[in-house]
């Protein structure tokens, strides 16, 4: 071996080839320790969610903690956000498209927005009837749309099931969002299914009678209408309802929140949110971990009790839903009533419901 002296090792040029070696050995010893370039660039995800709500980013937090995946988020409507992954194709930073109602899943999902993604643990976290039977979205919350009542104006024993909505007692008493409201449309694909369509149909056509006042827009001015006596019951998801009544809407709302009285149908219609991993996604992997994450019993929880609604599997610990009481899903799946949504959509419009 040529011996090399310490003249020589001092050279420029030596010295230059020296460094060049040290940085080469401290840059492949950084990229062994994060797991490789490629691994370090995929420990970002981009989520798409219909879900708006503050504290939904605390559970991206402790998923980022757990994992060292980050999440970048971008919250929209589902139905601009379902558009956009549409139209950004193969160049969507998207991974994870998290949506609200089965129906807009069901959309997504036959637009070819999702990738089939197989996962042993979400077949033992979501139940059958809250995911896609290919594996392409998985529920992450149970919404239930239940009547409530004035007990000033109305009985709130009288109301038993959803077809009592249709008892002419109640013309004049009854107030409904309108037909836009995906929640509607599920609730009526959700009868349909279990009911069948000419049945569907005649309970429209009793509801939309007992309608006398103009149809609202969204849920809780619903809910301060029935408060204020100007309805006697109308239609809400029950997070709304719950919303108020923790006083996340200002101390008059929760006050108006306390004067009407809840009733679950039995049974009752459920729907949910739920996510998919998108069908381009640069990081399947990690974004199928974030949904694993999020559907877990304790990810889940929190999910779920950040917008007052139900966690996949029993009532959860939040105090408002406590207080409601426990209810009975009529076991329509999320899956059903979103391939069913046209239909309903058309039944909806020719019995009258604007």
């Amino acid at each position: 071996m040529e011996r090399i002296s310490l003249r020589k090792l001092l050279r420029p040029e030596s010295l230059a080839t020296t460094a060049l070696l040290l940085v080469s050995a401290s840059a492949a010893v950084l990229t062994t320790l994060l797991g490789g370039g490629a691994h370090a660039e995929a420990q970002e995800i981009g989520v798409y969610s219909g879900r708006h709500y503050n504290t939904d980013k605390e559970l991206y937090r402790q998923f980022t903690a757990r994992t060292g995946i980050k999440v970048k988020l971008l919250e929209a409507k589902d139905d601009a956000l379902i558009e956009r992954v549409r139209t950004e194709g193969k160049n969507s930073p998207a991974d994870v498209l998290v949506l609200v109602d089965a129906a807009r899943l069901d959309k997504a999902a036959d637009l070819g927005l999702f990738r089939a993604s197989p996962s042993a643990t979400l077949l033992r976290d979501v139940p059958l009837t809250l995911r896609d039977s290919k594996g392409r979205w998985y529920g992450l919350t149970r919404r239930v749309r239940v009547p409530i009542v004035n007990p000033k104006l109305v009985n709130p024993a009288s109301i038993r099931t959803y077809a009592d909505l249709a008892n002419p007692a109640l013309r004049g008493k009854l107030c409904l969002r309108d037909s836009k409201s995906v929640y509607n449309q599920s609730l009526v694909a959700d009868q349909m299914i279990l009911r069948g369509d000419a049945a569907a149909a005649k309970w429209v056509k009793g509801m939309t009678s007992n309608v006398t006042k103009p149809y609202f827009s969204s849920d809780t001015p619903l809910i301060r209408a029935v408060a204020n006596g100007e309805c006697g019951v109308g239609l809400v998801n029950t997070y709304y309802l719950a919303r108020m009544l923790a006083g996340d809407n200002g101390s008059s709302d929760k006050a108006l929140a306390s004067k009407v009285k809840l009733v679950f149908p039995r049974p009752a219609h459920v729907n949910i949110s739920g996510a998919g991993v998108v069908k381009t996604s640069k990081n399947p992997e990690a974004a199928l971990k974030l949904i694993e994450f999020l559907a877990s019993p304790s990810g889940g929880r929190g999910y779920a009790e950040a917008n007052n609604e139900y966690p996949l599997k029993g009532f959860g610990s939040n105090p408002i839903l406590k207080r409601f009481g426990s209810f009975q899903a009529d076991g329509v799946s999320a899956e059903q009533m979103g391939a069913k949504n046209t239909a309903a959509v058309r039944l909806m419009q020719a019995s009258g419901w604007k």
